[in-house]
């Protein structure tokens, strides 16, 4: 069947705006977010309801489509993207951006899944509360894609992963029906918790349309710092510590090395202002709802026993909101800043929190034996133990063919050594098509296993982002 005629019911139900069919219209949706993969699709279907996603669930069963739902478009393992002779048609979420119900008394969100991360933050901000979802895409992605890669961001290390956030969960299943478990409730034992099934899915095993998510009390005040560390300085250690002398009120502890601060400096031409010591720097912010709390006090405190310890040989405190926010710009820049110089190879480590100094002396040797004069960029959020180690592609050298080049070789010996520490490949990235390879080099068999009876039960047809994850 020609695609324009399979397209016909497409188009009846969604109207011309809802159907977009030419290359024009449709290559922003087909190229991933790092540029790595062009795919294509007969159409970029645009609902507006829920109702208008089992409509188009059913008719791609009947029309012999594929599906791969997406939201912002700015995952970073190509899980969003269609893939080159599979015939699937893309489900941007884009047009259902509903803010549905905030509740100040029960702290909860309700919200279409193609809301823009920083506009449910802006909705729970008016009614004085605060979602700690935080990416550097933030004004751009959106929630259904941020749940199905289980996203983690800038706050994991005092509220969790996004699936930690999540309450309710609405979403159409391969077969056209509504699973709809939209309940606030924080405590609620009927059974498996289902909805967990679908965050970190990929969309692989139906798409998410609603989302209910826990707040919290808008954090008034800040105190954040800007610290140099000393050689040797222990992360693990001092991240413990912080925990500890704050009494959990640190809400990010992010580690920029000195290459990467250096990448922003050369993007910006004039610097940043800031400096890191022999060990790198930190960027650490505490928060609080309560004014009644002495948050700068807590903040000297901790730095003082930090300094006496010697991991920290200098500080720089935030004197305002626009010295807080300058800071922060700096770490948000980082993946410009590698853009600018040529582009990167990205790896998403996780280890645990004890072993990040281990994997970071490892992953020093392992480079100075294999590929010396490659520029390294390591950042991320310690605080949770996930490093963003980052390989800058050298100067004359093609961005892709760089790629495959330590894909293939030593990004290998990276993982394992993250994976010999208890650590993982994919710390919030998720897998996509980039990494399914990863997936069945480096899961059980147990864990395969399961995954994919999960998706024959639930998807024995396939049609729901085929490619991504298996």
């Amino acid at each position: 069947m020609p695609d324009r005629d399979a397209l016909a019911p497409f188009q009846a139900l969604l109207g011309e705006s809802g159907v977009l069919t030419t290359p024009e219209m449709t290559t922003r949706y087909t190229r991933d977010h790092r540029e790595l993969m062009q795919g294509e699709t007969p159409a970029v279907l645009r609902p507006r309801t829920v109702e208008d996603v089992q409509a188009i669930v059913c008719l791609a069963r009947t029309q012999g489509f594929g599906l791969v739902p997406q939201g912002g478009n700015t995952g970073y393992v190509g899980g969003a993207t269609p893939e080159p002779g599979r015939r699937q048609l893309v489900v941007s979420l884009e047009r259902m951006t509903r803010i549905r119900a905030v509740d100040p008394l029960n702290f909860t969100l309700a919200c279409d899944a193609g809301s823009i991360l920083a506009d449910a933050q802006k909705a729970a901000e008016a009614e004085g509360l605060f979602l700690p979802l935080s990416l550097g895409a933030e004004g751009s992605c959106r929630l259904g894609g941020n749940l199905g890669t289980n996203a983690g961001g800038l706050q994991v290390l005092r509220y969790g992963m996004a699936r930690d956030l999540v309450l309710g969960l609405e979403v159409v299943l391969p077969d056209g029906t509504l699973f709809s478990d939209m309940r606030t409730l924080r405590k609620n034992n009927i059974g498996y918790d289902l909805k967990q099934l679908f965050i970190g899915a990929e969309g692989t095993l139906g798409i998410i349309t609603g989302v209910v998510l826990e707040l919290w009390p808008a954090q008034g005040q800040r105190a954040t710092a800007w610290l140099e560390l000393g050689a040797g300085a222990p992360i693990p250690e001092m991240a413990a510590m912080v925990r500890r002398e704050t009494s959990d009120l640190a809400s990010t502890f992010e580690l920029i090395s000195a290459s990467s601060l250096a990448l922003v400096a050369e993007m910006r031409g004039t610097g940043t202002g800031l400096n890191a010591g022999p060990g790198g720097a930190v960027l650490l912010e505490l928060t609080a709802s309560s004014a009644r709390i002495p948050l700068d006090e807590v903040l000297m405190g901790c730095l003082e026993q930090l300094m006496e310890a010697g991991w920290v040989t200098d500080a720089v405190l935030a004197q305002s909101e626009t010295q807080r926010r300058a800071f922060w710009a700096v770490r948000e820049t980082i993946p410009e800043g590698e853009k600018h110089a040529g582009g990167s190879v990205k790896h998403d480590i996780a280890v645990p929190i004890s072993q990040l100094t281990a994997f970071l002396d490892r992953g020093a040797a392992l480079l100075a034996e294999q590929l010396p004069a490659v520029r390294l960029s390591v950042y991320g959020h310690v605080g949770d133990g996930n490093l963003h180690y980052n390989l800058v592609v050298p100067k004359g050298r093609d961005r892709l063919d760089f790629t495959r080049e330590i894909e293939a070789g030593f990004a290998h010996e990276l993982y394992a050594a993250a994976i010999a520490l208890g650590g993982s490949f994919s710390a919030e990235y998720g897998i996509g098509r980039f990494k399914r390879d990863l997936l069945v080099r480096y899961a059980d068999s147990e864990r395969l296993r399961l995954i994919e009876t999960l998706k024959r039960s639930l998807d024995p047809d396939g049609i729901m982002n085929a490619g991504a994850m298996l």
